[in-house]
């Protein structure tokens, strides 16, 4: 059971879910069907899938506005989503939003397959080599952790260590404000606005350790981060 992959799947035709989940579940997947998106977001959260399969038109919360909700939170789960349409605006969409990869309908079932073990793969890798060096600081992003030289090392809370990613993916250019609230936060207005600058304050109070580091507000733009 450890080595299956869990994935999860939100599917508001009942009879297709059905056929995917056990299709799935006889070669090997653990899978956890959702009929609709508030639903598959709560399941999500108690579930700790390996990935998300996502049908795009559903109930309660389509699959673009689950999807968003979970990349607000999340930046490394696998995506995929499910839909009938193949206009090029939804394909654009999808991705925008944080998708990872998309299956028209009719599917067959070996396809998607071999997207899932594709993506989990890669995630698994990046998350097994994402220690990132920053001046004197090793960061490990799954772990959440920012170790100064041989000293024990400080626990970042999770928006912390997304913002410190982001920062750092972006390293001497600026990360624009209302791009990265909207990616962490959900929404870019003056209150989260105001949250963001606590957590760059925060940010800068456990690196400085290392002079050389500095997160620049580059007022009106975003912050850039300099080494």
């Amino acid at each position: 059971m450890a080595n299956k992959i869990k994935l999860l799947l939100a599917e508001d035709e009942a009879a297709l879910g059905q056929i995917i989940k056990e299709s799935l579940e006889t070669r090997d997947f653990e899978v956890t069907l959702c009929e609709n998106g508030d639903i598959a977001f709560k399941k999500y959260q108690t579930e700790a899938p390996d990935i998300l399969v996502l049908d795009v038109m559903m109930p309660k919360k389509d699959g673009f506005t689950l999807a968003k909700d979970i990349r607000a939170v999340d930046d490394t789960i696998p995506i995929i989503f499910l839909t009938a349409k193949s206009q090029t605006a939804d394909v654009v969409e999808g991705f925008s939003i944080g998708g990872n990869d998309y299956l028209k309908k009719p599917f067959s079932i070996e396809e998607l397959i071999v997207r899932v073990h594709n993506l989990v793969d890669r995630t698994k890798t990046q998350k097994s080599s994402e220690i990132i060096t920053l001046g004197q600081f090793a960061f490990d992003f799954p772990k959440q952790q920012l170790s100064f030289m041989d000293e024990e090392s400080v626990q970042l809370t999770h928006r912390e260590a997304h913002l410190l990613f982001h920062l750092i993916k972006n390293k001497n250019q600026v990360l624009d404000r209302s791009l990265i609230l909207n990616k962490l936060w959900g929404t870019d207005d003056f209150f989260t606005a105001r949250s963001m600058d606590v957590f760059i304050s925060k940010l800068r109070k456990k690196l400085q350790k290392d002079k050389n580091i500095q997160i620049i507000n580059v007022r009106g733009f975003g912050y850039k981060l300099t080494v």
